[in-house]
């Protein structure tokens, strides 16, 4: 009875233990969470959504390899709910990690029984860096956060299932296999990791006779991946191509999975990375200084080396992890993007690694802890001095904090968040109607040569309504007073930077080419034009720039400004009415741009 009692106790004392560490880690991220806004990928995803219904193919659009149905959704659901709602986001992210925390310890529980023990990997999954720039990027958050959810509560009812056989607990693990595969390609590997702890821990000797599990965790994933590789080779890209995967030469992928592998996975599932490369004022990757970098290999050996003298099939334990790392962190990125910036710039991105957290903390429990009711765990007894373990487990969760807030010390989301706010409410104080240029954002809002015309302000800027504002790609035609956004979001009359013809008086343009002198000669190109006029009546001028080509801009009445898009090169630019005859004077030729010296729209 006083036994009983005392497992009781420290069942309590454990579950308790593991509830305050979850909700200690929730409090600590929500610090972090709070201070982020949306950036790249995450407007693309909302602006998809305001634009699409609820349809199958854009629920299966292939993005770059991402096949995540359950992200679109909640996108085209945040698209009518407020757009670019903060609140809602972060209510998203701290929900989705709460349930990722808790399904760590279920699965922990259900695998290790409630041992102390069992709090050391929980700990390193709840405070590992790891997950850490994927938690500021709303976009990866729908990704990995469903992942870091499914995996262990799928992994948690499978285990239930090989022990006790009770089909509810099958139709929960192929449930959860089936909520992972709507958020993240890597959800694929949950069945193979069920695979892997049965044959290794749960049954050995019989894991083929559960073929009722095999069939339909099979059938999920052939059903899966007819849907991938159709939308992976139909979905058209933003730059209007079709995805071909390829996979790059044999140096530049072992060249990224060793600096993934030794300068990203190692150190941050020590702590680390101590140091981070800032991306932009919101993002950062991993920037390990050099010693540590050694250091924490030296100590990763030292840590396999032990659990490999002591713990049976410890081996298993951290191949599972090696392979994992290798087909579902490497292969994908090695098949994707690896082209497009490189081994030694993707190599620290621990983006890629946020999911692999959940499986780190899973094979460092299988290293180390017997499973409940597991017979001879060890090949050798534990040595003596188990408390040595006490100054490691500090150091991690030292460094951990110490990176965390390395990574939160940044403005984050406050300068995108400013730039859109600003944006925004410059466009409140115009009138309907007004001439906007709609230029692309900043790159460190979304970058144009990745988001193409979901780059453009009118698109950005549009959800969750369109701005009654009159938005022009380019200057073409008479305008009145046109409008551009400068590098703080704000509005200013638009300039043409470039060259300047000055005129003392206006010059007669009839049909008979009038040839203006530039002050230095053109590159080829597209230039923008700028055209004031004092005309009799309303005419048509063709603006020729070199060579044979033309451009047509209307003039209207008495005084005003025309402009035109003129294809070409050279000092010289030639002028001839198509219409009655026009009278110009000052000429402006370059590109358009805010005018710092002009007014900025106020802002209410």
């Amino acid at each position: 009875m006083t036994t009983m009692w005392q497992r009781l106790r420290e069942r309590d004392a454990v579950l308790t233990a593991g509830l305050v560490m979850v909700a200690v880690q929730l409090v600590w991220k929500y610090e972090l969470v709070r201070r982020t806004f949306f950036r790249q990928d995450d407007f693309h995803y909302i602006m998809r959504g305001q634009e699409s219904g609820l349809t199958w193919d854009y629920l299966m659009w292939v993005d770059v390899g991402h096949l995540l149905p359950g992200g679109f959704g909640i996108s085209w659901a945040m698209a009518r709910l407020g757009g670019y709602n903060e609140l809602l986001a972060h209510a998203t992210t701290m929900t989705l990690q709460a349930g990722a925390s808790l399904a760590m310890l279920r699965l922990l529980w259900v695998l290790f029984g409630p041992r102390p023990a069992i709090l050391v990997p929980l700990g390193l999954y709840l405070i590992t860096p790891m997950t850490v720039p994927s938690l500021s990027w709303w976009a990866a958050v729908l990704e990995t956060l469903p992942l870091q959810l499914a995996l262990p509560m799928a992994l948690a009812s499978h285990v239930l299932y090989v022990r006790h056989g009770r089909a509810r607990q099958l139709l929960a693990a192929c449930a959860w296999t089936v909520f992972g595969l709507l958020f993240f390609v890597k959800a694929a590997f949950i069945p193979v990791l069920m695979l892997v702890v049965t044959v290794f821990w749960l049954a050995p000797r019989g894991w083929w006779r559960l073929w009722r599990a095999w069939v339909p965790y099979a059938v999920i994933l052939s059903a899966y991946a007819a849907v991938f590789f159709t939308g992976l080779y139909g979905s058209v890209q933003l730059n209007d191509a079709t995805q071909t995967p390829e996979l790059p030469d044999a140096g530049t992928a072992a060249e990224f999975a060793w600096v993934l592998g030794v300068r990203a996975l190692v150190p941050s599932a020590l702590g680390g990375p101590w140091q981070w490369r800032p991306i932009g004022d919101d993002y950062a990757m991993a920037a390990t200084p050099e010693p540590l970098v050694w250091a924490g290999s030296a100590v990763a050996a030292i840590v396999v080396a032990v659990s490999l003298r002591h713990r049976r099939r410890a081996w298993a334990a951290w191949l599972t992890l090696l392979f994992y790392f290798l087909l579902a962190d490497v292969v994908p990125v090695l098949l994707g993007r690896i082209e497009v910036l490189g081994p030694s710039v993707l190599g620290h991105e621990l983006r890629y690694l946020a999911a692999t957290a959940t499986v780190m903390a899973l094979a460092a429990g299988l290293a180390f802890i017997p499973l409940d009711g597991e017979e001879r765990p060890w090949s050798r007894p534990l040595p003596r001095w188990r408390l040595g373990w006490v100054p490691l487990a500090a150091v991690v969760a030292a460094g951990s904090v110490w990176s965390v807030a390395a990574y939160a010390d940044r403005p984050l989301g406050r300068t995108v968040r400013d730039y859109l706010r600003t944006a925004e409410r410059a466009l409140s104080q115009v009138p309907s109607g007004t001439v906007v240029l709609d230029t692309y954002v900043p790159p460190e809002v979304a970058a144009p040569v990745f988001f193409h015309e979901y780059a453009r302000h009118s698109k950005l800027l549009g959800v969750p309504r369109p701005w009654p504002v009159t938005w022009v790609d380019a200057l073409n035609g008479p305008l009145r007073e046109p409008l551009t956004f400068d590098a703080r979001g704000r509005l200013r009359p638009v300039t043409v930077r470039g060259l300047r013809v000055p005129q003392r008086t206006c010059v007669p343009v009839g049909a008979d080419e009038v040839r203006f002198r530039l002050p230095a000669p053109l590159p080829g190109g597209v230039h923008t034009a700028q055209i004031s006029y004092l005309n009799a009546a309303p005419t048509t001028l063709a603006v020729r720039l070199g060579g044979p080509g033309h451009a047509q801009a209307a003039a209207g009445k008495d005084l005003g400004t025309t402009y035109a898009q003129v294809h070409g090169q050279g000092a010289d630019l030639f002028l001839r009415a198509l219409g009655p005859d026009a009278c110009v004077g000052e000429i402006r030729i370059g590109r358009p741009a805010p005018d710092e010296d002009g007014p900025a729209i106020p802002l209410g």
